[in-house]
């Protein structure tokens, strides 16, 4: 069905436009978790289009062959040009239209936190063996890849981005600080977590969080994730958050 709306708010801090032909995916993420509460809450909305409703005869056809030759199916330009436009109209200002793709940009924060002062983001998601090109050159924005592997279809990613977008909205975490701590924040992974009991399978909470002293605590965190970075992330030292970091220890 065209726009499909999810328990949409009046005044929400950002708004997906989420084109794609399975939208009953993303009940994974309105229903569950932090993002459900943010909806609930009125800060986000969603609303879906299916390229189907835009196809040109009785079968909803979205797809055809490859041109050349070759294994699979395209999905055809015309339909998802119409689900743009469609989006497009709804919104008095200019929207960004984000297509997932393994030939896109790899997704990070500092990428998250740009898309975050965005009031609509249309999200465009692929299926089968991708789309004509013609439509990605007059209509795409941004093409995002979550990393060098390939996935059914654009529903996943797309799910991912809004969830990385949504725990940056004010008001979505109960507690603000857990965004602001999250690994990549200040450039580095995030350092380890403990919890009760204080001894678990005869391996010890380390002293230090339970020493109440917050400067050497804070200390440690930092040394922590330092070393953990080093360790599994060695590129990301290199960022001006990491080297900040680094320079502070």
């Amino acid at each position: 069905m065209v726009n499909e709306v999810a328990d949409t708010p009046e005044n929400p801090q950002i708004t997906f436009e989420v084109i794609s032909l399975f939208p009953e995916m993303f009940a994974a993420i309105e229903r569950s978790g932090i993002t459900r509460r943010a909806l609930e809450r009125g800060l986000w909305a969603v609303r879906h289009t299916n390229p189907r409703d835009f196809a040109g005869d009785a079968h909803r056809t979205v797809d055809d062959r490859p041109y050349g030759g070759g294994p699979g199916m395209v999905m055809m330009a015309e339909p998802l040009a119409q689900a743009i436009a469609s989006c497009r109209a709804r919104h008095a200002t200019p929207v960004r239209v984000v297509h997932f793709s393994p030939a896109g940009e790899r997704l990070n924060h500092l990428r998250v936190m740009e898309l975050v002062s965005e009031s609509v983001l249309v999200l465009l998601c692929g299926r089968y063996e991708g789309m004509d090109q013609r439509l990605i050159d007059r209509e795409v924005d941004l093409e995002v890849s979550l990393g060098d592997f390939v996935l059914s279809g654009g529903e996943l990613p797309a799910m991912a981005l809004m969830d990385a977008v949504i725990r940056q909205l004010p008001g979505a975490l109960n507690d603000s600080n857990s965004a602001v701590e999250d690994s990549f924040v200040g450039g580095l992974l995030d350092c380890p977590h403990y919890t009760r009991p204080e001894v678990w399978d005869n391996r010890p909470v380390p002293e230090v969080l339970l020493s109440g002293d917050h400067a050497r605590i804070r200390r440690w965190r930092t040394e922590q994730s330092l070393r953990l970075t080093h360790e599994r992330r060695p590129d990301l030292l290199a960022t001006a958050g990491g080297a900040a970091k680094l320079k502070q220890s």
